[in-house]
């Protein structure tokens, strides 16, 4: 999908298209009708914090904003920019409606998160006559008549090559490509364009003087695998090539479901206390939320704080049964923290669920009942208890 959650405002707020806006503000920062009628917006200018920059219209990208961008660099580089909320129950409600249009016109689909997708037009009738242009083209219209929104299409013999190729001709566009194509097409690019190569591989190949994809294709399997281990290198070879050999996987089951907060200014465990445990009640009710509504129940329960010299710690534990209701996430995980120095300030605060099974597949009675969710007191608990004043 093109600038997904941008995409979804704009249907929104129309009068914001060909504007420069910037997803990322908190529900402060929601339009507002004046006495006069008239829908005010916030400018990122406005901003204060350290959050980051969750996506942005093309407008903005333009002028050097883009997502993971922390919010108050994106302010000094567009200040004149409309800054919007995140709204992940709209952006559910659209990614549900796009991916259902597409099923209808191939249904074997691959879910690869909110707004991506790998679909296997192996056996739709006709692709293979074209190559694909027909069945990408009827992919586009059947999202567009579900949702209103645009999305780029890569199709190519493989999901490595589509990945890149859907990238292309952003936005609203449609990519055909061959391993005839790859040294034309995808060679010239950075080598960090291929899926599966990150910053510090990509710091090790330039420090290799590999730079392009071209490059990583003509140096020697055999160094790549000295430099990079035999699987890493050998998988580096074949991918600058263009080959891969995935299958197009129809279902997965998630290893885990978190919910985590960076917070406006570092927090004390002690100095911040109140502060500190309604955030945490929060993130538990959320999390216990969102197990319930994606059907599975936890066994593990995990935190994550990184604090203000940016160490991060996590801690896990793991329950005796499986769990979705919040006030036994919110009790392992208080006994997860017990295991922490809280000396330092902190910056983010997580609560992760793991060892997840699908409430359908657990029969075992005691196991239901650790799984009946119940009304949650959201009142703080006393998570710092212990501690020096």
């Amino acid at each position: 999908m093109d600038a997904f959650y941008a995409s979804v405002e704009l249907l929104r707020y129309p009068d914001l298209r060909g504007q420069p806006v910037v997803i990322g503000g908190g529900r402060s920062h929601a339009p507002r009708t004046d006495t006069n009628g008239i829908r005010r917006y916030a400018q990122l200018r406005e901003y204060t914090g350290r959050g980051v920059v969750t996506t942005s219209t093309y407008e903005a990208r333009a002028l050097g904003v883009h997502s993971a961008m922390g919010m108050m660099k994106a302010a000094a580089l567009a200040p004149e920019a409309i800054l919007l909320p995140v709204d992940f129950d709209e952006y559910r409600k659209y990614s549900r409606r796009f991916k259902a249009a597409v099923r209808e016109v191939a249904p074997l689909v691959e879910d690869r998160g909110i707004d991506e997708i790998y679909i296997d037009l192996t056996d739709v009738p006709g692709a293979q006559a074209d190559d694909g242009r027909a069945a990408g083209e009827a992919l586009r219209r059947a999202v567009f008549a579900a949702t209103g929104l645009t999305c780029s299409v890569g199709i190519t013999p493989n999901k490595l090559l589509s990945k890149i190729a859907s990238e292309l001709d952003k936005p609203d566009g449609l990519t055909l490509l061959s391993l005839a194509d790859v040294p034309s097409r995808i060679w010239p690019m950075a080598a960090k364009k291929i899926n599966g190569i990150g910053p510090k591989a990509t710091a090790k190949l330039a420090a290799l003087g590999i730079v392009t994809i071209g490059e990583l294709a003509a140096a020697d399997p055999g160094f790549l695998v000295t430099q990079f281990g035999k699987s890493y290198g050998a998988w580096l070879h074949a991918a600058a090539h263009g080959r891969d050999e995935r299958p197009v996987v129809l279902h997965s089951e998630p290893k885990s479901i978190s919910r985590e907060t960076t917070f406006e200014r570092d927090l004390h465990a002690v100095r911040d206390r109140p502060q500190l445990s309604e955030l945490f009640t929060r993130l538990c009710v959320q999390l216990a939320a969102d197990l319930e509504r994606k059907g599975y129940a936890a066994k593990t329960i995990g935190l994550k704080l990184r604090f203000d010299d940016f160490r991060i710690v996590t801690r896990d534990v793991t329950l005796p049964a499986h769990t979705l209701e919040a006030r036994t996430i919110r009790r392992a995980a208080g006994e997860c923290l017990k295991r922490v120095d809280l000396s330092r300030r902190m910056r983010l605060l997580g609560v992760r669920a793991g060892n997840l099974a699908r409430l359908d597949e657990l029969l075992n009675p005691a196991a239901t009942v650790a799984c009946e969710p119940e009304p949650v007191d959201l009142s703080p608990m006393p998570l710092f208890d212990g501690l020096p004043d």
